[in-house]
């Protein structure tokens, strides 16, 4: 496969990590102590946590599911990728496109360590360890230069990342720098946490920043207006993403893990507290 194979393996065992922390709550076993210490010390406060994580991932696979077949993508930029899990983009585009060609982004070094595992032999498939907010060293990766064609249309996913780029971090230069390159009928897939309540957003941001997990949670508005100019909002629009093109009957995700069970369906319980997104077409 294709990959940063000179990126220094130095796995983070003492601190949370977002990849991690968000694989967990989709079923996933790649985790450690730091990571589950985190996660249990903090559902209690907000236990639509883990909802939202898997109304995430449910929408990944709608969201890739109309960008291959419907709008004819076949290059996916997935900007924080997390951890391989079941139906990542990759498989879900071939699955309606077999042709697709992917590229995946991400800082923690684990991702890359089960990534070459996967996508071992895959020469249409690579992963790239690299800070999201250095668009310009992203795009300039030679395995996105191999991979991506900027003279077709492509979509870039930046899904459950917005609430990771601090205002500090230009996070609308982030969003708009590889869409901005593409031509029309490309696409930018995004989602964030989002919360009504200033503070509670205010309580999330800072004990996920004080835990190293760098974190600005946002209103709807905010995130609207972090969103790149000229592009039109596919139908539904930007909403919950439960309410994007919802389908019961796409494939389910593993089961919620035991020690988090308690907390699956709390956001039912209120809607201040959403993953907030959609898909966007450059005309």
């Amino acid at each position: 496969m294709a990959a940063d194979e000179d990126f220094p393996v130095e796995i983070p065992y003492d601190v949370p990590t977002p990849a991690r922390i968000y694989g967990w709550a989709l079923g996933g076993k790649d985790n450690y102590e730091a990571d589950r210490r985190f996660m249990l010390q903090n559902l209690p406060e907000f236990p639509e946590f883990i909802d939202l994580a898997r109304h995430n991932r449910l929408f990944l696979y709608r969201a890739v599911r109309y960008l291959a077949e419907e709008a004819g993508i076949r290059q996916f930029l997935d900007m924080g990728c997390g951890l391989p899990t079941n139906d990542n983009v990759h498989q879900v585009a071939r699955r309606f496109a077999p042709d697709a060609r992917v590229v995946y982004v991400d800082i923690d070094p684990i991702v890359l360590v089960h990534a070459r595992a996967l996508l071992a032999g895959d020469g249409s498939t690579a992963v790239i360890t690299a800070d999201m907010c250095d668009q310009e060293a992203i795009l300039a990766h030679p395995d996105v230069e191999r991979l991506i064609d900027f003279g077709e249309p492509l979509a870039v996913l930046f899904l459950s990342i917005g609430h990771h780029l601090l205002d500090d971090d230009d996070p609308r230069s982030v969003l708009s720098a590889a869409i901005g390159r593409a031509v029309p009928g490309s696409h930018l897939a995004f989602t964030q946490i989002v919360c009504s309540d200033r503070e509670r957003a205010a309580d999330i941001d800072a004990r996920s920043n004080g835990a190293g997990l760098r974190w600005r949670t946002r209103d709807r508005a905010e995130v609207d207006a972090l969103l790149p100019d000229g592009l039109d909002a596919v139908e539904p629009g930007l909403v919950d993403v439960v309410d994007w093109r919802p389908d019961p009957a796409q494939p389910p995700l593993a089961p919620v893990p035991a020690e988090l069970r308690q907390y699956a369906g709390a956001s039912r319980l209120g809607r201040d507290l959403t993953e907030y997104g959609g898909v966007l077409r450059r005309p």
